[in-house]
């Protein structure tokens, strides 16, 4: 077995979704519980097919999200995985639990913009993610003024009420 890391190729800015389903539907169902959670949503979703024609199947609303999926599944090339990009302004939060809630998704392996680096085992059967590394590693422990900071953000940003 060798063990590779991929690195997620994308803009900064951009909030990518990480997992692993079971059924070459994935495709649909997840396009459809994406543009059901939020209405005009733009995306680009790909599927690694591991069986049949073991194609990367993929769809979408926004053609740069459809590429950065297709390019960074490909590089991945893991059976049953699948990779969903959300176009700059839309966000995993808004989107996880419909995501996770698609009946082929097994597991998540990751929702993040940060900087990625997927583990992937090689055997002679073919690829599997092992895990991620996603982000940096904690610098300390929050402090009374990070904790105020963090309470702070989060109600400027609308995710918390007074």
């Amino acid at each position: 077995m060798e063990i590779l890391t991929v690195n997620i190729e994308k803009p900064e800015a951009i909030n990518f979704i990480l997992g692993q389903s079971h059924f070459i539907k994935t495709v649909e169902d997840v396009h459809e519980a994406l543009v059901n959670a939020v209405p005009g949503i733009k995306f680009g979703v790909a599927f690694c097919e591991a069986s049949g024609k073991c194609l990367i199947r993929w769809s979408g609303t926004d053609d740069e999200m459809i590429e950065l999926a297709r390019k960074n599944a490909q590089a991945i090339g893991a059976g049953h995985s699948f990779i969903i990009f959300l176009a700059d302004g839309y966000y995993p939060i808004n989107v996880l639990n419909a995501v996770k809630n698609v009946t082929e998704v097994c597991r998540v392996f990751c929702a993040t913009a940060n900087q990625v680096e997927v583990l992937v085992a090689v055997t002679g059967l073919g690829r599997g993610i092992l895990g991620v590394v996603d982000g940096a590693s904690p610098k300390g422990i929050e402090g009374e003024a990070d904790i105020a900071w963090r309470k702070g953000f989060l109600r400027k940003i609308g995710y918390k009420i007074e």
